[in-house]
């Protein structure tokens, strides 16, 4: 008899639940076949059999709180069991093949994946998913609802429902464990653990965007996209370094300041929420460097195939909340226990007037506004505007 446990390194300090039963108690399954999905406020873990068997015993029901080491179920071996477990991985002569495959699909979907397919009544039979052994992932179903929406032409929000009509007024969704999570995060963090105060600086970005323009081709020759986001993570490791106590933790006798830089991009999940993937030790990176690990990093968390390694030990975070629309949000909730997060505002042409030989000009300029979160037990003003002020000049003075 064996147990398959929660394994220490699959979280961080952070609440996780199972989410999904693959399995049940006296189903036969193949080695490393994955038996349970468990849900954090950051990925979803599969946990899998570490060899064939049957399992004995459900140790924790659906929705049920885990820790890392816990006992999920157990597993009987035996060369009995691993026989049974050999001829139910193989098809049934009997089912129709297509069935028994689109049947398998469909178990294997993540739960997020599943309220999209049900949500939108959508044929999963065609689709090649981009995940690992071909899993259908959440960003493969978006990508067939929007070319659905587009052949036919139409929205595909939902309706508005007329007052007094047959439907109902309202629609109520339930809480996934990864919205509630990062509800209690953010409302902890601001609202019990650090006093936030936001500085507001603004960024001329013309040579930025003049080193992108003549860049950008060398760049996806090599496959790597130069988004403005591997500038701001560029600029923020030069102001880490001016003012290195940004880059730290609280501790109620002392400051914690790192002498790494893990870098934090909060990624939008669309209705999912957020995940924050994290650019590990990128003040060894040269701007090549960071362009590529941001590309695969953004790139599977958006396909939900970012590893639990991958979102942690993060030390500084950044919100690029303008590639939405926004100019401006205050404050950005600092992504506890970190000390500080900077927001990014969208990039937008405007009137600025410079003194140019002693005479006042007027300039249109590629401007955002550039927002940073504090924890004011940490850091004051002073190091607060020296930190945004190194930015800023960063970004300005970029060599072209």
């Amino acid at each position: 008899m064996l147990e398959i446990r929660f394994p220490e390194d699959q979280q961080e300090g952070t609440e996780a639940v199972v989410s999904r039963w693959l399995v049940a108690a006296g189903d036969p399954v193949a080695a490393h076949e994955p038996v349970v999905e468990i849900e954090t406020d950051k990925v979803v873990v599969e946990v899998a059999a570490p060899e064939a068997g049957r399992i004995a015993e459900i140790c924790i029901s659906t929705d049920g709180a885990v820790n890392a080491g816990d006992v999920l179920c157990t597993l009987e071996t035996g060369s009995r069991t691993a026989n049974e477990a050999q001829e139910k991985s193989e098809p049934d002569p009997s089912t129709p093949e297509a069935d028994t495959s689109l049947q398998a699909r469909h178990d294997r979907l993540s739960p997020a994946v599943r309220k999209q397919v049900q949500q939108h009544n959508l044929d999963i039979g065609g689709i090649d998913g981009s995940g690992k052994d071909g899993r259908i992932t959440l960003a493969d179903v978006e990508a067939l609802i929007g070319a659905r929406t587009r052949k036919a032409g139409g929205s595909n929000q939902p309706q508005a429902v007329t007052p007094g009509s047959d439907d109902t007024n309202s629609e109520m969704i339930p809480h996934t464990h990864m919205r509630k999570s990062i509800a209690k995060h953010l409302a902890d963090s601001l609202l019990h653990t650090a006093p936030h105060v936001t500085a507001v600086f603004e960024a001329d970005l013309s040579t930025v965007m003049q080193h992108r323009s003549a860049n950008k081709a060398a760049y996806a020759d090599l496959g790597t996209p130069l988004t403005l986001t591997v500038y701001f993570i560029a600029a923020t490791v030069a102001a880490i370094r001016k003012v290195p106590q940004i880059n730290s933790r609280w501790h109620e006798d002392q400051l914690e300041v790192f002498r790494h830089f893990n870098i934090g991009i909060a990624t939008a999940l669309g209705d999912e929420g957020l995940i924050v993937p994290v650019l590990q030790h990128a003040q060894d990176l040269d701007l090549e460097g960071i362009a590529s690990k941001l590309a695969d990093l953004t790139s599977r968390a958006r396909a939900g195939k970012l590893d639990p390694e991958d979102v942690r030990d993060g030390t500084f975070t950044i919100s690029n909340h303008g590639v939405s629309g926004s100019l401006l949000a205050t404050p950005i909730i600092i992504n506890q226990p970190q000390s500080a997060i900077i927001g990014i505002g969208k990039i937008e042409k405007r009137i600025k007037i410079r003194e140019i030989n002693g005479e006042d000009e007027i300039l249109i300029r590629p401007m955002c506004y550039l927002s940073l979160t504090v924890d004011h037990r940490v850091v004051d003003a002073h190091q607060t505007n020296a930190f945004l002020t190194e930015m800023v000049n960063t970004l300005e003075n970029w060599s072209v």
